[in-house]
């Protein structure tokens, strides 16, 4: 049970996320599940419902009986450490407003978790994924519709949301896009030739008209193409050329960065193009490179 005036804490707080801090609605909502799911374990664990004064009097024993009640019912140290830092910032944002004293939420340390790297594609194994989508579909039209969309992704670093939100207007293709991400954040994303030359085979051959202010990307009956279609003909077009699960839209995107990386591209400048907020993120893929390296290393060297 939350009271009413924590209830209006907690939405205003996920406002200021949205407008001030620029977190993408998913995010947002992750935010609002691990905020709500601390204070229910707190008003069980307490007895009470949980306002405004109990939740300023919480102290180390119960951070640390609400981390043990989620390893128990089997949550992850990533997703945990995530939750914590969720309500961390809530925290952080209601002491400030209601002048309490939020040590003991503050000071309550995230559990340690190895970060997974990035699994990208070997470069020629990018460009057979390419060519293996188009041969999924005998509809010529779809098939060059998938082979446009998995293009972008490689060609361009694009997350699948950002190729699927495209419209008429920005066809054709320019050589370099404005895009709109995560957050709203926007960065200008140069487009390689051949993407440009996918999307204007796809358009081409398209049965739906590709007006201005629809996507360009449409569904077998006309409607918005969704994810899922585009990670169904990447799952079999890798088990047909016996690359691992980890062959996904996303997986494109990372082969972008880190072939960009291996090929002497700028960290910086790959963060741009990522349109990662934080250099920290994209530096997973030094660590790629590295790993690359290494396994090289290994498999020539004769006292390795």
């Amino acid at each position: 049970m939350i009271s009413a005036a924590l209830t209006d804490k907690l939405s205003k707080w996920l406002d200021h996320q949205r407008a001030l801090a620029g977190a993408a609605e998913n995010t947002v909502k992750a935010y609002q599940t691990d905020v709500l799911g601390f204070l229910g374990f707190m008003t069980t664990h307490n007895g009470e419902a949980q306002g405004l004064g109990p939740i300023a009097r919480v102290t180390v024993r119960d951070m640390r009986a609400w981390m043990a009640h989620e390893r128990g019912r089997g949550v992850g140290a990533r997703s945990l450490a995530r939750s914590l830092s969720a309500v961390k910032s809530f925290y952080r944002w209601l002491s400030e407003r209601e002048g309490f004293e939020p040590t003991a939420v503050l000071s309550t340390r995230a559990p340690k978790f190895q970060r997974k790297l990035p699994r990208p594609l070997e470069v020629q194994a990018a460009s057979d994924m390419i060519d293996r989508v188009e041969l999924q579909s005998s509809e010529p039209w779809i098939a060059a519709r998938d082979t446009a969309v998995v293009t972008l992704l490689y060609g361009c670093g694009l997350r699948i949301s950002e190729a699927l939100a495209l419209t008429g207007a920005d066809i054709p293709l320019p050589e370099v896009l404005r895009i709109v991400g995560k957050g709203g954040k926007e960065r200008i994303v140069p487009v390689i030739a051949p993407a440009r030359d996918a999307v204007a085979a796809y358009v081409k051959l398209c049965p739906y008209p590709c007006t201005n202010h629809e996507p360009i990307f449409r569904a077998v009956r006309g409607g918005v193409l969704s994810p899922r279609v585009i990670q169904k003909v990447m799952e079999q077009s890798r088990m047909q050329l016996g690359l691992p699960a980890t062959a996904t839209p996303h997986a494109m995107r990372h082969s972008f960065a880190t072939h960009l990386l291996a090929a002497g591209g700028d960290l910086r400048t790959i963060q741009e193009l990522l349109g990662h907020a934080s250099l920290s993120t994209t530096q997973a893929y030094t660590a790629v490179d590295a790993a690359h390296l290494m396994s090289v290393y290994a498999r020539a060297h004769p006292k390795a």
